[in-house]
C-alpha cells in the first residue's frame, strides 16, 4: 500500500535569517497572511558564504516555509519585503510526493488569502 500522494503542487520555501526574533516575525506572518501553511525555525545554523569579495561566516536561523505554487510569487514578494537582507535567501523546492493529509492541510491553510 502506497503512503504517499503526488506533491499537490505543495513547495518548501528555504530561508535564513539573522536571529531567531527576525525569523519568527517573518514565518508568522506568512502564516497569518495565508502565503506558508507552516514555518519551521532551526537556531544555530552556521553560514559560510562569499559577500562583496569576502568569505563570510554567520550564525542565521533557518526557516522552512510550506505552501503551493500559486502562492510561491506573493509569498516570494511578501518575504522581500519583510526580510531585513539585501538579498534574502529563498529556494523554493517542489515536493514530488508527501503524506495525502498533510498536503491537503497545506493547500486548506493557504487558501483564502490576500
Amino acid at each position: 500500500m502506497n503512503m504517499l500522494a503526488p506533491g499537490a503542487g505543495a513547495v518548501l520555501v528555504y530561508t535564513t535569517c539573522p536571529d531567531e526574533n527576525t525569523a519568527r516575525v517573518i514565518a508568522r506572518t506568512l502564516v497569518e497572511e495565508r502565503l506558508a501553511a507552516c514555518g519551521n525555525i532551526l537556531p544555530g545554523v552556521t553560514s559560510i558564504y562569499r559577500w562583496q569579495g569576502k568569505i563570510e561566516t554567520a550564525g542565521e536561523c533557518l526557516v522552512l516555509l510550506k505552501t503551493r505554487s500559486e502562492r510561491l510569487e506573493a509569498l516570494a514578494a511578501r518575504l522581500q519585503h519583510l526580510h531585513p537582507y539585501d538579498v534574502p535567501e529563498l529556494l523554493a523546492v517542489p515536493v514530488d510526493r508527501g503524506a495525502p493529509e498533510y498536503l491537503r492541510w497545506v493547500v486548506e491553510e493557504t487558501e483564502g488569502g490576500p
